[in-house]
């Protein structure tokens, strides 16, 4: 017997298709003989044993009137087996006079072979695809392969040593309803299949989608600026086709043990980060924010705490943000006194009046490079430096 099993839903099916191709009442038995599929419904649920002779015997089972008497649950008719691979998988019955109905059976089968195979493609499809979607979530979250992950790759076809990078996909929730929100996701999911790029896609959660990307260009280099273009020509595709606003994030490339699961979490952070630093951009990128990124993880800890409590003290005095965007500004000039008091329409005493301030509140001696750091580092933690 095969692997397939017949279901009620597709059997109702066969017998709706194949009732408009003959006037007579279809029953659709499975492997067992039992009727799961019929125009007459009080049948449902009934042991059929012209179907068992069918299954037994691997024929085509004609039932007249007189076998007919002998038989549980049969009437007259004609019982051809259905096969997939040459596996019998359920038998599809026609109620009739025989002679009359054996011109239609083999039309009748056929018919019904044709929606059995696409249905077990369809599904064989469906599984494949559950299959990939739960090897990507594994190696997102695995900092070394096992054996058996390996195994499962190379059965999907898969080839694990191929780098890859991964991209964060973000949607923003709750701005559709749910079956328009389902088709947006189904076609965002065929923007980064088709044409054909060796993309492996999984959901994560009902707003998260992670790409792993081939991570090297035709010549086997890391090419971020390359990324970069597909995934502004993917933003703008979606743009132009869809409703629904995502956001992009791609991480850092590594190689080596856990360099797929290294870089799924540089992406994660990146999308983090660049919503807090740039909420109006769609897409961001490891390489922009490599610092603040990294210093992500400390976010939360007594580290972090201690890192920011001279810019608190600094924020705590300073109530309409001068002072701090003094010092954000001196440091998006490279601590260039005139480059800084040029951008900020100020005199060059004055920007030094205002560093001496921030000395003095910070207790922090701007002229130290190991504090001027201290104040940088407290700056990218701080989400609202900017």
């Amino acid at each position: 017997m095969s692997a397939y099993h017949l279901d009620a839903k597709l059997a109702q099916q066969i017998v709706a298709r194949t009732m408009q191709i003959i006037d007579s009442n279809v029953n659709v038995m499975d492997g067992r003989g039992r009727i799961i599929g019929s125009g007459d419904d009080q049948r449902l649920g009934e042991l059929h044993e012209g179907a068992l002779l069918a299954i037994s015997q691997e024929r085509i089972v004609d039932i007249d009137e007189g076998v007919a008497r002998h038989l549980h649950g049969v009437r007259p008719g004609i019982n051809l087996p259905l096969r997939i691979d040459g596996q019998i998988v359920g038998v599809i019955g026609l109620t009739g006079n025989p002679s009359q109905l054996r011109q239609y059976g083999e039309l009748v089968c056929m018919t019904a072979e044709m929606m059995l195979e696409q249905a077990r493609l369809l599904h064989m499809l469906a599984q494949d695809s559950r299959l990939r979607e739960e090897l990507v979530l594994n190696l997102i979250r695995v900092d070394e392969l096992s054996p058996a992950l390996m195994e499962w790759a190379q059965r999907l076809g898969i080839d694990l040593n191929r780098p890859r990078v991964a991209a964060v996909v973000e949607v923003d929730s709750g701005q559709l309803g749910v079956d328009s929100a389902m088709a947006e996701l189904q076609q965002l999911q065929t923007l980064l299949t088709t044409p054909e790029r060796d993309n492996l896609i999984a959901i994560v959660s009902l707003t998260e989608m992670v790409v792993l990307k081939p991570a090297l260009n035709s010549y086997d280099r890391w090419d971020p600026d390359s990324h970069r273009q597909r995934i502004d020509h993917l933003l703008s595709r979606m743009t132009e086709t869809g409703r629904l606003r995502v956001r992009i994030s791609l991480g850092n490339f590594f190689t080596g043990p856990g360099s797929i699961a290294r870089s799924y979490r540089t992406a994660r952070t990146t999308m983090t980060v660049g919503k807090q630093r740039m909420p109006e951009q769609r897409c961001y990128f490891y390489q922009d924010l490599i610092l603040p990124v990294l210093l992500d993880s400390l976010r939360g800890g007594w580290q972090a705490d201690e890192l920011v409590r001279p810019l608190a003290r600094l924020k705590a005095t300073d109530g309409n943000g001068l002072l701090r965007r003094t010092l954000v500004s001196w440091f998006q000039n490279n601590v260039q006194p005139t480059a800084t008091s040029k951008a900020l329409y100020i005199h060059r005493n004055t920007l030094e009046y205002r560093l001496n301030r921030i000395s003095e509140l910070t207790g922090l001696d701007l002229g130290n490079f190991d504090d001027r750091l201290l104040l940088y580092v407290a700056l990218q933690l701080d989400n609202n430096h900017l």
